[in-house]
């Protein structure tokens, strides 16, 4: 079961039940921070800019990285990440970069927040420039091909390298505006997750280690495709009912697949799991979601994504997530149909016929 660091610090037991030690996390941020512990954030769109705003008021000094050397020459001038986050003020802490190098060279953590389809090309342009010393964090939620990221980042990086991923329920306008949130973050070991964890876990940000990288990272991918589904069933105005259907068997279909690959259960029925299938399902802050809306009220896919302005992971996950449950003999009708329905093989209101159509199960 995924836990909150470790089942020591910073938790101290009262009556049987954990709760939180503030001082013992007042003191061990207080002590990371005196370090001087330089982060780098590495893609500059409204995730990686809550991320830095985040841990730049936490008091790290942080390097905010993005290709475009336009954006950030505004973003150095206006203190205002104009495209992504324009209400939100950057911290003093926060320095916005063009050079990748400048960026990464010296950083103790390196958060890679792009698209996951960058990934794979991130990876190989940070290998020469961080050292096996620097903890490597991404927050991207998708497939690269039909491999997950940390089996990209492995092949590419080699051993020795300290790997972790961050992935929950979490909207950036929120965590930028500093409201509550809660998520996971995932390594191969479980002192590399809270060696991570340290450094995000402050304030209102609430960061639970685990080691299963595998469920982690599907649960992130997968209730992209299935948040898509439930925009586009609320755009015809098929009601909370089908919604709610929708959200279940779509979470029955994560788990097959995901649990055929190695996954936890338990990961599936946390803050990456269900929490975050919630979330996107049910909240127009989603960017998937409102792509399903879209689709679901007329609009074709790629109009859908030109109004969004933002790359829609569940979109480019969809078939992804398809070759991979054909290789594991798994069967997701949902992520069928909106794989047809986003190429135009099926409208919106065909494939809730079909899906309508299947024969009953037991559940």
């Amino acid at each position: 079961m995924s836990i909150p660091y470790s089942a020591g610090w910073p938790y101290k037991e009262l009556d049987q039940k954990p709760v939180l030690d503030t001082g013992c996390l007042r003191q061990r941020s207080d002590r990371l921070m005196a370090e001087n512990r330089l982060i780098a954030v590495v893609g500059a769109g409204s995730w990686g800019t809550a991320l830095a705003i985040h841990l730049a008021k936490s008091g790290y000094p942080v390097q905010l990285w993005a290709r475009d050397s336009v954006l950030v020459a505004q973003m150095a001038e206006l203190r205002h990440n104009t495209r992504y986050l324009p209400e939100i003020e950057l911290p003093a802490q926060l320095i916005p970069t063009a050079e990748l190098l400048t960026a990464v060279a010296t950083a103790d953590v390196v958060v890679i927040a792009t698209p996951s389809g960058a990934f794979t090309s991130m990876v190989d342009q940070l290998k020469p420039l961080v050292s096996k010393d620097t903890l490597l964090v991404w927050a991207c939620k998708g497939f690269s091909g039909n491999r997950l990221l940390s089996d990209i980042a492995y092949s590419r990086l080699g051993d020795g390298y300290s790997l972790a991923v961050l992935s929950g329920p979490n909207f950036s306008g929120e965590l930028a505006r500093g409201l509550p949130i809660a998520t996971t973050i995932a390594a191969s070991n479980l002192p590399i997750a809270q060696r991570a964890s340290e450094f995000f876990h402050h304030g209102s940000f609430r960061a639970y280690a685990s080691e299963d990288m595998t469920g982690v990272q599907l649960a992130g991918a997968l209730k992209n495709i299935y948040a898509i589904a439930t925009g586009i069933s609320d755009g015809i105005g098929l009601g909370a009912n089908a919604r709610a259907a929708l959200i279940t068997r779509g979470m029955a279909e994560m788990q097959r697949l995901a649990t055929k690959m190695g996954a936890k259960q338990e990961t599936l029925m946390g803050l990456s799991g269900i929490g975050d299938l919630l979330l996107t399902c049910t909240d127009d802050q989603s960017r998937n979601r409102r792509f399903g809306l879209a689709i679901g009220r007329g609009q074709s896919a790629a109009a859908a994504i030109d109004e969004i302005g933002q790359v829609v992971e569940g979109a480019k996950a969809v078939d992804q997530a398809l070759a991979l449950s054909e290789q594991y003999g798994v069967e997701l009708p949902i992520a069928s149909q909106v794989s047809a329905v986003i190429s135009g093989t099926n409208t919106a209101r065909t494939a809730v016929e079909q899906l309508l159509s299947r024969a009953p199960r037991i559940e």
